[in-house]
């Protein structure tokens, strides 16, 4: 009977411990995302004069998450972790509490972008994590004893998850899970699609195979890795036989301006596009615009239709020029210039400075401002299949990260 009760005891602690772990590790793969909702909380909480501090708050926030949620599962330092554990679901239950009472307009961020909650179900997942932890924890001294091993076990997790933490801090996501995620497709697209022969209207489809079986796909909604590409093929999308292709849900707004304010996002749509959106002006320094200047000079060499999106207005846009040094750099930033607001840039990409490559309207790929393209590589980019560059990117970062969690739950369950 003790050893069932010992049992039950630990499986409600494995629970808690899987949830704290995924909310830490999803929340770490976007330090951006989270710093965002931190900031949010800040306003809430009428606390926004330390919005400075919100990245690095939530930053550390998800790594103590993710820790708390390894050493729950390992089973290590059972007392004092048992006591960190439910010092922290009182504090968020009582947040989630008033978060349900006032009901701001805001998401509560438990999962980053991966999973939103309304404030009744955030209130509601943190009553049954107290009510789990309560029957993991107490009484104390009955907590047992975890075996050597899983020392072991915590410590190679620990580095898995400090590495993980430490690229998602350098570049971008390995794994995107805002609008702006690679596949989705400009609304600007869907009244500027192209037109031919008599004014019927294309778009192209994707033929996969899989057990014998031939379906056709659109770009925004593509199968699992189990399927075998065959081929593409253009439609109308009046024809009958495409009518079991999917409707595209993945549209999205993408508002551009230029200097005069009239709205260009039309620009995104027909050539290759590549964008470089900047959205925090001030902290880019001569020498980083420099080298936007040049990457951009080098994707319009290379065929694309290249823009700079940067969250000011032109006129602030233009004084931050005209105190740059470089005369040259500053002109073929401002003819490149085009301007939206921060919310918008910051989706796009999370990297300050990041590259993005659209084609047809579709969002194609990303880069952060620490892995421009080089010559070659932006000009196999332009020349390669689409669809094979679309699930080449959105495949790999997936996998990876799909890697990192079955690594650390097999370390951290099996060793």
């Amino acid at each position: 009977m003790n050893k069932v009760l010992e049992r039950g005891k630990r499986f409600c602690g494995y629970v808690v411990g899987i949830v704290f772990f995924l909310s830490g590790i999803v929340k770490l793969l976007d330090p951006v995302g989270a710093g965002l909702v931190m900031s949010e909380y800040y306003n809430f909480m009428h606390v926004g004069f330390m919005d400075f501090s919100a990245k690095a708050s939530a930053f550390a926030l998800a790594m103590i998450e993710t820790l708390l949620g390894a050493a729950l599962i390992t089973g290590l330092w059972r007392r004092i972790v048992s006591i960190i554990t439910m010092c922290f679901l009182g504090f968020f239950t009582l947040l989630s509490l008033a978060l349900l009472i006032f009901n701001p307009p805001m998401d509560c961020g438990c999962f980053g972008e991966v999973l939103h909650l309304t404030h009744l179900q955030t209130f509601l997942k943190n009553i049954a994590l107290c009510a789990l932890s309560a029957a993991s924890f107490f009484p104390l001294s009955a907590l047992g004893k975890p075996k050597r091993r899983k020392y072991v076990s915590f410590s190679i997790v620990t580095v898995t998850v400090i590495c993980f933490a430490v690229y998602s801090l350098m570049f971008i996501p390995l794994k995107d899970y805002t609008d702006f995620r690679p596949g989705v497709r400009v609304s600007a697209a869907e009244h500027n699609m192209p037109e031919i022969y008599d004014g019927d209207t294309y778009e192209a489809v994707f033929i996969y195979e899989k057990n014998g079986k031939k379906e056709t796909f659109t770009l925004d909604n593509l199968p699992d890795s189990t399927w075998t590409f065959v081929s593409t093929e253009t439609r109308r999308t009046d024809d009958p036989s495409s009518s079991e292709m999917a409707s595209s849900d993945l549209s999205v707004s993408l508002p551009l301006m230029d200097r005069t304010g009239v709205s260009r996002d039309d620009l995104m749509v027909g050539a290759p596009v590549f964008v470089i959106s900047v959205y925090k002006v001030r902290p880019v320094t001569e020498a980083k615009w420099r080298r936007i200047s040049e990457m951009l000079y080098r994707a319009s060499d290379s065929g694309y239709r290249s823009i700079l999106l940067v969250a000011s207005t032109p006129e602030d846009f233009s004084l931050l020029l005209s105190g740059t040094n470089d005369r040259e750099t500053a002109a073929a930033l401002e003819t490149a210039a085009y301007f939206s607001d921060y919310r918008t840039l910051v989706s796009l990409n999370r990297s300050n400075g990041g590259a993005t490559y659209f084609n047809g309207g579709y969002l194609i790929r990303k880069w952060a401002c620490r892995s421009y393209p080089d010559e070659a590589e932006i000009s196999s980019v332009s020349a390669a299949d689409v669809t094979e560059t679309y699930l080449s990117y959105s495949s790999s970062g997936a996998l990876i990260f799909q890697g990192i969690l079955l690594f650390t739950f097999a370390v951290m369950l099996l060793l």
